[in-house]
């Protein structure tokens, strides 16, 4: 009987030293992470996918410094999944990028083939702007959005800046 309680204290003691330990640990941010976000949008857009587009301050192709690439579902969050080819978005997916230092360009484009229900005749790949990014920058979020003319209709292009797009029920598009 002895041998059984002590079983059972020793038990009770690790358990307890280890949930702990779980808890007293800080949740700070990775500071080489850089969470790229895109918002959900109205519609059909949710299912057009942007193409991550890295690169250094040559223009040179810079995949080979994202040491770690992984996605999340926003309406998911806390389970993360490894990308197995190109990095991509769809509406309401956050790709988080551990980087190695230094300072890169991205984009975003879509190709003309991935942009059903919305082929626009005059664009052959959808493309977005620059965004210079420093691993230096406090700034560890920024944040795609579609373009849209002054209608407010979709015409092909993106919009990445790291400020938090206009919010109604889903994101507002970017108007040019």
């Amino acid at each position: 009987m002895k041998l059984k309680s002590r079983a059972a204290i020793f038990l009770i003691l690790i358990f307890a030293g280890g949930m702990r330990h779980s808890y007293g640990q800080d949740i700070r941010h990775n500071p080489w992470e850089l969470i790229i976000y895109r918002p959900e949008n109205g519609g059909e857009m949710n299912d057009v996918r942007c193409w991550l587009k890295f690169e250094d301050e040559n223009g040179n192709d810079a995949t080979e410094k994202l040491v770690k690439t992984e996605y999340e579902w926003v309406s998911i969050p806390g389970k993360k999944h490894k990308y197995r080819r190109n990095c991509f978005l769809s509406g309401g997916m956050a790709a988080h990028l551990n980087i190695k230092g230094g300072k890169y360009r991205i984009s975003v484009y879509t190709p003309k083939d991935q942009q059903y229900p919305y082929n626009f005749e005059e664009k052959d790949i959808w493309m977005s702007n620059t965004f210079l990014y420093d691993t230096e920058n406090p700034a560890k979020v920024i944040f795609v959005v579609p373009t849209a003319n002054e209608n407010g209709f979709y015409d092909g292009g993106w919009f990445i800046d790291y400020k938090c797009p206009e919010w109604f029920k889903f994101t507002k598009p970017v108007r040019k």
